[in-house]
């Protein structure tokens, strides 16, 4: 058991995780190319046997290590998750979450694992956010719906052309030349309407998600400096604790010597 824990826990084991996963990165792009994948069909299937057979026996290795502990990582139970996918005997159209393989390489970089966790703990706010946003399409889409759909019924024949429309103009995909503009040829006040609408939802919303998440970072990061003082600070303590002890005992031997004298 020892023997194991020294081999899943050593950094060349890690490397190797990433190593494979890299190369399972290449050559799933290389599977792109239809050229390639009916040419080396064979070798795609065995890689993928090898890729899948490693991540499996790293999950058992893991789970051997750690018992119960292993599913109290989120990190893992992830990993296994994707391991059990491979596995499953699925037809074509769902082998596609097979890529999530490569999603893997999140659990070895600090640095995205911080970025998810962040993502994650901001869900009730990005959530929040959706809504609002979501408020003010529904409500920009009636306005445009009503004004513009005799004219642009390419645009704005129903609310759901109204919200496609509205999201293009949200991602300032060729809004203002395509859109706005011929709108503005027969409706000159229009401009008012799609401006404050990219105003609010473009520079405002998007930038309040930017926001919340850069402010879920921080807390993050300062949590963990607090925790690293936390750690400092019972160190001292019990640094502080042995000099004491340390000095009783130097005490006790004075005494001991000097009764002998």
């Amino acid at each position: 058991m020892e023997f194991i824990r020294k081999i899943v826990e050593h950094k060349y084991f890690s490397a190797f995780i990433i190593i494979l996963i890299i190369i399972n990165w290449i050559v799933l792009w290389l599977a792109t190319s239809k050229e390639f994948s009916v040419k080396f069909s064979d070798f795609l299937y065995l890689f993928d046997i090898i890729i899948i057979s490693a991540f499996t026996l790293e999950a058992v290795l893991k789970i051997i290590t750690y018992k119960k502990n292993y599913f109290k990582d989120w990190w893992n139970l992830f990993d296994f998750t994707i391991v059990v996918i491979s596995l499953l005997p699925i037809s074509w159209p769902f082998q596609i979450l097979r890529v999530l393989r490569l999603l893997r390489i999140i659990a070895f970089i600090p640095q995205m694992k911080k970025i998810v966790w962040a993502l994650i703990k901001v869900i009730p706010w990005i959530i929040s956010v959706t809504a609002l946003l979501g408020l003010i399409f529904y409500i920009f889409a009636i306005v445009t719906t009503n004004f513009y759909w005799e004219k642009f019924p390419e645009w704005f024949w129903t609310i759901w052309n109204s919200f496609y429309t509205l999201f293009q103009i949200m991602t300032l995909e060729s809004w203002s030349m395509w859109i706005v503009r011929p709108i503005m040829e027969v409706y000159p006040n229009s401009w008012f309407i799609f401006i404050t609408f990219v105003l609010i939802a473009t520079f405002i919303m998007i930038n309040l998600v930017i926001w919340i998440v850069v402010e879920a970072m921080w807390e993050m990061n300062k949590q963990e400096e607090l925790e690293i003082i936390w750690k400092i600070e019972d160190t001292g303590e019990v640094t502080k604790n042995d000099i004491i002890r340390l000095e009783k005992q130097i005490e006790e031997l004075k005494k001991i010597i000097l009764k002998g004298r």
